[in-house]
């Protein structure tokens, strides 16, 4: 599944790529998957992206924000899959789940292996979906301070009992991260997963506020996780520090055993000697 890096990554090479690019048809899918939302028909979502213009896109959480203008703007979010660029003379792929043709002769793709959501929306109107409505500040968001991320965990403190993974993959409170980046995250913390966020002091706090961003941060450096791919059928350089290569084999902090584990509805991989 795309994260906040991969979609601000994405977001850049389209503005780099497909901006300024005239639609000369536009189709939904021709494979039919039950997890894939549209909000158009075949005949409208056609009908409304024939001869638009491509505009300048933007990333925030989990949702690619892909203005077509005039008038409307295309969201592709919680995606899981390929978005891909395909040059003129390229062929075709037998199945896709979104299909944009310029007139240039080149085309961009959207397939899916998971869910995800491919919707047009007048100009405006996407603000007010679910998940989007009311998203609180992301990682890359200047609105995401130390001040606000204290305060976010102290609220929370009063409302529940939350573990650190809760935190960082739950209801979107930080809008963006998923399961695979907080492994990272909670190892260069030195947190373990089902660690209470009402122990952390100021300075706990502070060093899992550092690592969120410095995390993201470099997995954008590198061009995303090196299982996902992007706008140019390219893997990312980043490899994840604790994944499913790393259970049973020693930290790379300590030297302990990395212990796999399900919590919260996904895998986890931690050290129990370093990550508290």
């Amino acid at each position: 599944m795309f994260e906040l890096p991969e979609f601000i990554i994405l977001a850049k090479q389209i503005n780099k790529t497909l901006k300024g690019k005239k639609i000369r048809e536009g189709y939904l899918g021709n494979s039919p998957h039950k997890f894939v939302w549209y909000n158009r028909s075949h005949d409208e979502f056609s009908r409304l992206t024939r001869g638009k213009i491509t505009g300048q896109a933007r990333a925030k959480g989990k949702w690619l924000f892909i203005p077509i203008d005039p008038g409307y703007t295309l969201l592709l979010g919680e995606c899981g899959g390929k978005m891909l660029y395909h040059p003129a003379g390229s062929k075709k792929p037998l199945k896709y789940h979104l299909y944009i043709a310029f007139e240039d002769g080149s085309f961009f793709t959207v397939f899916t292996q998971m869910w995800g959501a491919m919707e047009l929306y007048e100009k405006g109107e996407e603000l007010n979906r679910q998940y989007v409505k009311d998203m609180k500040p992301t990682p890359m968001d200047t609105g995401f301070t130390f001040d606000y991320f204290c305060k976010l965990i102290d609220g929370l403190s009063r409302e529940k009992k939350r573990s650190v993974k809760g935190l960082l993959t739950q209801d979107q409170l930080i809008p963006g991260l998923g399961n695979a980046i907080a492994q990272d995250i909670l190892f260069h913390a030195r947190l373990g997963p089902r660690h209470p966020i009402d122990d952390l002091d100021m300075d706990r706090k502070q060093v899992l506020y550092n690592a969120i961003q410095n995390t993201v941060k470099e997995i954008i450096k590198k061009g995303g996780r090196y299982d996902e791919y992007d706008l140019y059928n390219k893997p990312g350089n980043y490899t994840r520090i604790m994944d499913r290569n790393a259970a049973d084999r020693p930290c790379p902090g300590c030297g302990g055993n990395v212990k796999k584990i399900q919590y919260l509805g996904g895998t986890c991989y931690f050290c129990p000697e370093c990550q508290e």
